[in-house]
C-alpha cells in the first residue's frame, strides 16, 4: 500500500487563453476558474486530501494591465463574502499565503472577515496563494528568523517560518494550460513533490482529469532519495 497523498497544488493556468479561444474577455475566463476551483475543492474534500492549495495571484501579477488586476481583485472580494462561508459551514478551513499588505483594503477586510468564520473547523484546508512569490516567502522566512535573533538555521526552522509553516508539502503538483515550469510557485516545499504538467486549460478542468492525477500518482515510486 502506497502512502496516500495529503496535499494536492494546483497552479491555475490558461483562463485567459481559454476566453480568448471562445472570443470571449479574459475577466470571464478567470470567473470560469473561480467555479472550477470550487469544483475541484469539492473533489479533494472527496478523495479526503488534508490540504489543497491554489496559485491565485502571484507577486509577478501585477506586471498585468490594471483593468485585468481589478478584475481579479474584485471576483477575489466575491469569493470570499460568498464562497468561503459555503466552506466554512461544511468544515472547511481557508487560509491565504503570501504579503497580503498590498491588497485593496476593502479585499483584505473581506478576507480576514470570511477567514474568521472558519475558526474551530478541522476538514480540509484551503490555502491560496495571493499576493505570493516562492522566492518573496523563503526572503521572508530568513528575515523572520533574523529578526528574532537567530544566527544559525535548520531545515525545521525555515520550514516553521515559511506561510505554510505548519502544512505538510505537497504530494501532488498540478499545472495546468500545458505550460513546463513553476513560475515561483512554492518553490522550498516542492522539492520532493510529483509534478503533473496537462495540456487542458484550467476552466476545462474535470473530475476525470483529476482521477486520472491520482491514478498516475499511485503509479510513481516515490524513493526521497533512498534505494528501492
Amino acid at each position: 500500500m502506497k502512502k496516500k497523498p495529503e496535499h494536492i497544488a494546483f497552479i491555475m493556468d490558461g483562463n485567459g487563453r481559454w476566453a480568448k479561444k471562445k472570443l470571449l474577455p479574459r475577466k470571464v475566463g478567470h470567473r470560469e476558474g473561480v467555479i472550477i476551483m470550487r469544483e475541484v475543492i469539492n473533489i479533494c474534500s472527496e478523495y479526503e486530501f488534508k490540504v489543497v492549495s491554489f496559485y491565485a495571484f502571484s507577486t509577478e501579477n501585477w506586471n498585468r494591465p490594471e483593468g485585468e488586476i481589478n478584475a481579479l481583485f474584485a471576483m477575489l472580494k466575491e469569493f470570499a463574502i460568498k464562497e468561503i462561508p459555503k466552506l466554512a459551514s461544511n468544515n472547511l478551513v481557508v487560509r491565504f499565503m503570501g504579503d497580503l499588505s498590498r491588497l485593496p483594503k476593502d479585499v483584505k477586510d473581506a478576507i480576514d472577515s470570511s477567514i474568521s468564520k472558519c475558526e474551530g473547523n478541522t476538514g480540509l484546508i484551503v490555502n491560496i496563494g495571493m499576493n505570493y512569490g516562492g522566492r518573496d516567502e523563503i526572503v521572508s522566512a530568513v528575515n523572520k528568523l533574523m529578526a528574532d535573533g537567530v544566527t544559525h538555521v535548520d531545515i525545521d526552522m525555515i520550514n516553521n517560518a515559511l506561510y505554510t509553516g505548519d502544512l505538510i508539502d505537497p504530494d501532488i503538483m498540478v499545472r495546468s494550460s500545458g505550460e513546463i515550469r513553476l513560475s515561483n510557485f512554492m518553490l522550498w516545499q516542492l522539492a520532493y513533490t510529483e509534478l503533473f504538467f496537462r495540456e487542458e486549460l484550467w476552466p476545462d478542468f474535470d473530475r476525470k482529469i483529476i482521477d486520472e492525477i491520482i491514478k498516475e500518482y499511485y503509479s510513481r515510486d516515490r524513493r526521497f532519495g533512498k534505494v528501492k
